[in-house]
């Protein structure tokens, strides 16, 4: 999944050749996961149609100020809609425009009302992109803090060869997801995730487990993702999936399972997040077969699992190291006691006594705890819950 999936993008196509271009860029976004809504200068429609570009946005396409009903189309709302808005042929024209602020169409008046990042690629022939009002405009646009995608060298469409070809779509959206990912707190860090439930065998057949889902996991690796991290995430058994590239997943069944991922990524992490549900003991003995029903009672012998979070406490170097307890007496007490001996940073204390909470459910109510304070919150969906615990690392991270 990219960084754009979900993300509102406007795309503003001007009037030159390299508007052709922009049908395989409305793809590329839609393929990206954008929500994608196109503006068009009159001029643009003489290279590719309103209706190429709306079947490929899945959204209607505007280019006048009001449309054939009379009704108005709104530059503002427009504007205030976009999370980032790329303008994409920008012409010398145009660049001029928004330069000035010459708002003599629907594009610019969006342009001028948007509050979102704005990049612009533009495309012309070679001695326009190198004559000074065209250096002018971009410079005065780059000073606006507008994101310039750089034109390339190749065939122009006067014959010529140099620099002026508007960038390749692929390149533009390789651009503006490094450009997102650079500005994200987390870009360059890698977070490790453990979740869900661990299995223990009996035999081929049973296990001793536990209720967890993984949902509370896949919530924190998705906001680290969002926030720009490569995420080792390790999951016991769960039906979730999540897919974004920069995630691994590492699928594991057993707490010794999960040990062996988990201190696999421990020294190239900068934060870890045990948010799983080990399971504390395991059968002595694992039967290679399975172990047939009596009429008498059945005992099993059991023997505590690793002890993966005190374990990585006790060699933690440079990690912030985040841990989760599940109460149903003596909450913070037990909590505090779990923050101190395993040598975490904090530790996200839940309830099973709380409505909203615990093993299955979308949402939770935490509680963040430190060595000196404690974070209340109220009950929320577990994406949200997972907002909160990313905050609280970033704020001791200083990120």
């Amino acid at each position: 999944m990219s960084i754009l999936s979900g993300k509102h993008i406007l795309l503003g196509i001007t009037g030159g050749i390299a508007a052709y271009k922009s049908a395989f860029l409305v793809r590329l976004l839609k393929k990206a996961g954008a929500d994608v809504k196109v503006v068009m200068t009159p001029e643009s429609e003489q290279f590719v149609t309103p209706l190429t570009l709306s079947t490929l946005s899945e959204n209607p396409v505007v280019s006048s100020f009001t449309d054939e009903e009379k009704n108005w189309n709104n530059h503002v709302d427009l504007g205030l809609w976009a999370d980032l808005m790329l303008i994409a042929p920008a012409t010398a024209n145009t660049l001029s425009k928004m330069a000035s602020g010459s708002a003599n169409n629907l594009l610019i008046t969006t342009y001028l009302s948007a509050k979102c990042p704005v990049y612009f690629a533009p495309a012309m022939d070679l001695d326009m992109y190198k004559h000074n009002t065209s250096k002018e405009s971009i410079e005065t646009l780059i000073s606006f803090g507008n994101k310039f995608i750089k034109p390339e060298s190749g065939q122009l469409a006067s014959g010529l060869v140099g620099e002026g070809r508007m960038a390749e779509p692929e390149n533009i959206v390789n651009f503006i997801e490094q450009d997102i990912l650079l500005q994200l707190p987390l870009n360059g860090k890698t977070v490790t995730i453990t979740a869900g439930p661990t299995y223990e065998a009996i035999d081929p057949v049973r296990f001793i487990g536990n209720h967890s889902s993984g949902k509370m996991g896949f919530e924190l690796a998705q906001q680290a993702l969002d926030l720009g991290a490569n995420v080792n995430l390790i999951s016991g058994p769960t039906h979730l999936k999540l897919n974004h590239s920069n995630l691994n997943r590492i699928d594991v069944v057993s707490a010794q399972d999960m040990f062996e991922a988990a201190t696999s990524c421990y020294q190239t992490s900068d934060i870890v997040i045990a948010a799983a549900a080990v399971s504390d003991y395991k059968p002595k003995q694992q039967f290679g077969h399975k172990l047939k029903k009596s009429e008498t009672s059945m005992q099993i012998d059991l023997e505590p699992t690793q002890d993966i979070l005190k374990y990585l406490g006790h060699i933690k170097t440079h990690q912030i190291l985040v841990g989760f307890a599940l109460e149903t007496n003596n909450e913070e007490e037990n909590a505090k006691a779990k923050l101190k001996k395993k040598n975490l940073d904090f530790i996200v204390l839940n309830s099973l006594n709380d409505s909203g909470a615990g093993f299955k459910t979308d949402t939770n109510k935490v509680k963040i705890i430190t060595n000196s304070e404690i974070f209340r919150f109220e009950t929320k969906h577990k994406s949200e819950v997972a907002k909160d615990i990313l905050g609280h690392v970033l704020k001791i991270a200083s990120l």
